[in-house]
């Protein structure tokens, strides 16, 4: 995992809690995703044609029934690449661009980029993801 921006353990904390997200996501792991973002979260995305989406139930749709399982399936390596971490009291902003390498159906290796911007805040001792715009690298 790439050196969060400053040294702090706030900054540490956004980066892991971000790495995680992903990985979940990544995995199909709806229990993890809902564990770590508010229900409220709000979110401009590609998949939301130009329209902020609010609440989880948006989300769930791009997730299967059951996790993918790394044992059987091969999933996708990703990287924060640059990762910018601004934290703001109870609240912090992350930037960075995903990089995501998988491989195609001709078996070939292919890299996505997408540019993200993540807003976490500190709930109860623990961030909770509220906020995200991700836009595609063309």
């Amino acid at each position: 995992m790439p050196a969060a921006t400053g040294s702090s353990d706030a900054s540490t904390e956004v980066l892991t809690a971000t790495q995680a997200l992903l990985e979940a996501i990544f995995r199909g792991d709806w229990e993890t995703y809902t564990r770590l973002c508010a229900e409220d979260i709000t979110a401009i995305e590609p998949e939301a044609r130009g329209h902020l989406v609010q609440g989880l139930a948006f989300h769930q749709t791009y997730f299967p029934a059951q996790p993918r399982d790394p044992q059987t399936e091969s999933l996708p390596t990703i990287t924060i690449s640059s990762p910018h971490i601004r934290i703001l009291g109870d609240a912090a902003v992350i930037a960075y661009v995903r990089l995501v390498q998988s491989v195609d159906p001709l078996g070939e290796i292919v890299t996505s980029a997408t540019e993200e911007t993540r807003v976490w805040q500190r709930v109860s001792g623990g961030w909770k993801h509220v906020h995200f715009h991700r836009s595609p690298i063309v």
